[in-house]
């Protein structure tokens, strides 16, 4: 059961969010304010914080980059206002995890907790590695290899292969791997994602003309399936 800590000065989307995440088993605090919410933060330990932008005393920027600066390595997820694309960007900088756009399902809020969570516990990351296809890949070492030999890989092609790992089952926009996998810096076209997945497929797949684990979604994006 995993402790999350609801930052959002809207009482009605605090309160819908906390009915939810509760149903899924979590444990759920809410601040109505952010200097309220970086206290909690600071005082109740909690796994994952969820994070509005725009809020009463303390902006969630600010809870953002205080909580980082204080070494707190607590996933965020920044809500963020629809189109803000600035809000997005400054999220990702100050130290937040992740973001999602209002108005979001509740569907893809609690996938993206789930996988937030998965990734913040390293659950499945042993020294044995993980399978994935045809692969044995062991993250911690960037290391992977077949059957027979050992497998050479770049290190861009070990985070789109753990990031397709982590959010399993999901649909995953070509933005998204471009925002999470490349970042803005380095921002990629989504011709460069798809000659990387032509790559990644050539050692995953047994047959990478008929995938079976990294398919395509025809005009959205990917989806891994173990």
């Amino acid at each position: 059961m995993s402790r999350i800590l609801i930052i959002e000065d809207e009482k009605d989307m605090a309160l819908g969010l906390k009915d939810n995440l509760e149903y899924e088993g979590h444990q759920v605090q809410i601040a109505f304010d952010g200097r309220t919410g970086l206290h909690m933060a600071q005082t109740e330990s909690p796994h994952l914080i969820l994070l509005d932008v725009m809020l009463p005393k303390m902006s969630g920027f600010d809870v953002c980059k205080e909580i980082r600066s204080k070494g707190m390595h607590v996933p965020i997820i920044m809500l963020t206002a629809k189109g803000e694309e600035t809000d997005k960007v400054l999220g990702l900088e100050f130290g937040a995890d992740d973001y999602i756009t209002k108005p979001f399902s509740v569907r893809e809020l609690m996938a993206r907790v789930k996988a937030v969570l998965r990734r913040s516990t390293g659950e499945h990351f042993d020294q044995q590695g993980v399978q994935i296809g045809r692969l044995n890949v062991d993250f911690h070492h960037l290391a992977a290899r077949d059957e027979d030999s050992e497998i050479e890989m770049t290190h861009k092609e070990y985070e789109l292969l753990k990031y397709f790992y982590m959010h399993e089952g999901e649909v995953i926009h070509r933005d998204d791997l471009m925002d999470k996998v490349w970042g803005y810096e380095n921002y990629p076209t989504s011709r460069t994602v798809d000659n990387y997945i032509v790559k990644l497929r050539r050692k995953v797949e047994d047959d990478p003309n008929h995938p079976r684990h990294i398919m395509t979604v025809y005009g959205v994006g990917y989806k891994y399936i173990e």
